[in-house]
Formats: C-alpha cells, sequence, structure tokens
C-alpha cells in the first residue's frame, strides 16, 4: 500500500503561482494541514504499518513530511521524481487575463503544451511508487509530492486517459490518497483501491475562501472526498 500525501497550504501573500522555484515554505495553516495529515497516518499505522516514507524535496513538501515523521517517529528521504511538474506560469501570479495574454502557449491543453508533459510526469511518479513499494517490502509507505503529479499517477495507475480538467482534480491540500495493490510481493501488482481522504477539510475550505477573495485562479481541489 502507499499513501500519497500532497503538502500543506504554502505562506505565499503574493499570490505567486510558485512550481518548483525554492523558498516557499508552509503557512501555519499549512502546518497544522500536515500535523492532520500525520495523524490520520498514524490511525493508519495502526492497521498496516507505515515503514518507508520519502518526500519531494521542495521546501513545502519536506515540511509536510517532518510533521508527519514526527507523528510516525520514522525518518525521510527526499527524491527528485516526486518534484512538482515545471510550468512556464511558474513565478507570476495567474489570473484570467494572464491566460488571454498567454493563448499563443495554450495551444494544446493534451499534452499539456504550458507545462511537463503528463507522460513524462506519469513515468516518474510510478517509478517512485514503485520504488516505495518495494521499499515498504509489504508494509505501507508514504510518498509526499504535489497535485499535479499526484492526480495524474492515480490516472495513470487507474488506466485513465491524463489529460483533464485541473477543476475536477481531488487532491485537496494536506489530503491523502490511498493505493492498494493486489500483491505487495510483486512490484507491478494491479491496482485494486484508491482511497481519498481530507483529514483538515475545514481548513482546506478556508483556503479556498482567501483565493477566491483574491481574485486568484487556484488549482487547490474542494475538501470533500468519495
Amino acid at each position: 500500500m502507499v499513501h500519497m500525501v500532497r503538502h500543506g497550504e504554502v505562506y505565499n501573500p503574493e499570490k505567486i503561482l510558485y512550481g518548483r522555484a525554492p523558498g516557499f515554505r508552509l503557512s501555519d495553516r499549512g502546518t497544522r494541514m500536515a500535523e492532520a495529515a500525520g495523524e490520520y497516518l498514524s490511525k493508519l499505522s495502526a492497521e498496516r504499518p507505515i515503514t518507508h516514507m520519502v518526500s519531494s524535496p521542495l521546501e513545502r513538501a519536506a515540511q509536510t513530511a517532518a510533521a508527519i515523521s514526527q507523528r510516525l517517529d520514522l525518518q525521510f528521504t527526499t527524491d527528485e521524481r516526486l518534484l512538482e511538474s515545471q510550468n512556464i506560469f511558474a513565478g507570476r501570479k495567474l489570473r484570467r487575463r494572464d491566460l488571454f495574454a498567454n493563448a499563443h502557449r495554450l495551444y494544446n491543453p493534451f499534452r499539456p503544451s504550458w507545462d511537463e508533459a503528463y507522460a513524462s510526469v506519469a513515468a516518474r511518479m510510478a517509478e517512485a511508487v514503485r520504488s516505495a513499494r518495494q521499499a515498504a517490502a509489504g508494509a505501507a509507505a508514504v510518498l509526499v509530492s504535489h497535485q499535479l503529479p499526484i492526480w495524474i499517477v492515480r490516472r495513470h495507475l487507474s488506466g485513465l486517459r491524463l489529460w483533464h480538467s485541473p477543476s475536477r482534480r481531488q487532491c485537496a491540500l494536506g489530503s491523502v490518497t490511498s493505493f492498494t495493490f493486489g500483491s505487495d510481493e510483486d512490484s507491478d501488482g494491479i491496482l485494486t483501491a484508491i482511497d481519498y481522504h481530507v483529514p483538515a477539510p475545514d481548513l482546506v475550505a478556508a483556503a479556498l475562501v482567501e483565493d477566491r477573495a483574491a481574485g486568484v485562479m487556484s488549482a487547490r481541489a474542494k475538501p470533500v472526498a468519495r
């Protein structure tokens, strides 16, 4: 089993699309989201021990992993395969008028033309999942990453097309997406179940309200589960 955690909210008063830029750390609310994820995972670990944890090296992910590691009493390493995808809009405020001004960069939503190719994201994330399953050796692993990579690998492992509407992503801040495979002894085991949980829905809802008030286009998913 592999639990994929999206990092908590980032301190970003200027509402910049930060992408892979360094220096973006968790907000106080983001830290509480990470702590809530750690509490939730500790309950899961009581049923199926979590023995392996890896994080994206970006600050916001590593901070989230650190909060979880304290709750699980488990060390973690970093892996660049879990990085956020590259994006040509990184470093800007992303408002609707910016999209119209850069329409020439949006010619192919299926690749997408403004970002790292979905196929590239799926390949590296699937490799990270496979490595985690091998390292956990029949137990459970935690991978801390970012919204787009988690959503893409979920679609990839589910056999779904990779292109999608960003507004339909089910991957809220601090959320946990759990993948269960038919055989933990086989690194290529068939995916048998996906569970999704938002440990701190009230915090996520508050973050969404602030984004709407700022008039910023947000990739934050709503705090719903199914």
